[in-house]
């Protein structure tokens, strides 16, 4: 009888510790998963496509904030996306600062990549990260081949992105630490 009675306020109760138990956080993507579904507009209102982008090659998607930490690493990030765009190579950059700001930065930058704005930081919830910058290297098809996350004015992480995106690629990797320092 007493046993009874246990396993009846045992599956009474079992509900509600199965209900007020916390969610669980979010998982963080990880290298050979699949790109998250992703679209946002351009300064000119164009909506970008990841998919898209990434049915006709490897992405680059960098979130950044520009500070002056990102400021620094963006000559080595345009050294990649110049490096491999003739190879297919698309830089994607998203900025979490004020769109006439970006529109400034990217004007003295001389930036010739696809970028776009998002203040609200729903593009970092989608990517699953709050580290800014992160970098994203995509491979063709939408599978994540690379994640690199922080800031690193000196050049190195940069050297990473570029030498995975050289390996994806199939070319031998550029050192872009050197060609941004061989500028100055």
């Amino acid at each position: 009888m007493i046993r009874t009675a246990t396993t009846t306020l045992l599956l009474l109760c079992l509900p509600l510790v199965a209900t007020s138990a916390e969610p669980a956080a979010p998982v963080k993507l990880a290298v050979g998963q699949a790109a998250p579904e992703f679209k946002i507009k351009d300064a000119a209102g164009k909506t970008i496509d990841l998919a898209d982008l990434t049915a006709k090659g490897p992405v680059l998607v960098r979130l950044t904030c520009g500070c002056k930490g990102c400021d620094k690493e963006l000559a080595y990030f345009q050294q990649i996306h110049e490096a491999y765009k003739s190879q297919g190579l698309v830089s994607l950059y998203v900025f979490k600062e004020p769109d006439a700001k970006v529109a400034a930065y990217a004007a003295e930058k001389k930036l010739d990549m696809l970028y776009a704005v998002d203040t609200k930081g729903e593009s970092w919830s989608t990517f699953k990260t709050k580290t800014m910058p992160s970098n994203f290297l995509i491979a063709k098809g939408g599978k994540i081949v690379s994640i690199a996350n922080g800031c690193d004015p000196s050049g190195l992480l940069a050297n990473v992105v570029s030498e995975k995106t050289g390996k994806l690629l199939g070319t031998e990797a550029v050192d872009v630490k050197s060609k941004v320092a061989g500028q100055k």
